[in-house]
């Protein structure tokens, strides 16, 4: 029987704090920050709804540039894998500690209110103008692309 395991890890949340990242001595980044995760359920015996939030270290290698957009509040996609370790602190007493290593973090949501609330208006009309019958046909990319206007391309983008 073949021996298998899985160590994967996929969070969707909001950032707890700004990233920080910080460089080794033989020069390699490490970006970390914290995602809170939040669920919700309604408990049985009270019927009322309840919330839990869990705050989740992220540890991410190599990725220097990032920090300038992971700022807190800020809604993103970590997918990583679960690793433990343990230290001596100060007093000397031994800490344990569980983080995120992630190998893929994706931004959620707009550059801002502003661009997310134009993006939904600009959604529920074209919605609205398919569902009255509409000829238009479908969008083209710079049609609804807001940073053509900006002279911005993919290679401004770091990741």
């Amino acid at each position: 029987m073949a021996s298998r395991s899985v160590n994967k890890v996929f969070l969707i949340g909001n950032l707890g704090r700004d990233a920080e990242t910080r460089f080794t001595p033989s020069g390699v980044a490490c970006t970390r920050f914290s995602v809170a995760t939040t669920r919700s359920w309604k408990d049985q015996q009270t019927e009322e709804w309840k919330e839990e939030t869990n705050w989740n270290n992220v540890t991410a290698w190599r990725k220097e540039n990032l920090a300038n957009y992971l700022t807190k509040g800020k809604q993103v996609h970590v997918e990583g894998r679960l690793q433990s370790r343990s230290y001596n602190d100060q007093d000397g007493k031994k800490v344990y500690v569980t983080e995120v290593i992630a190998e893929e973090i994706i931004l959620l949501g707009g550059r801002d209110d502003q661009a997310s609330g134009a993006r939904s208006q600009r959604n529920d009309a074209r919605r609205s103008a398919q569902g009255n019958g509409s000829s238009r046909g479908p969008s083209t990319a710079t049609e609804d692309d807001q940073f053509d206007k900006m002279g911005i391309t993919d290679d401004d983008v770091p990741f």
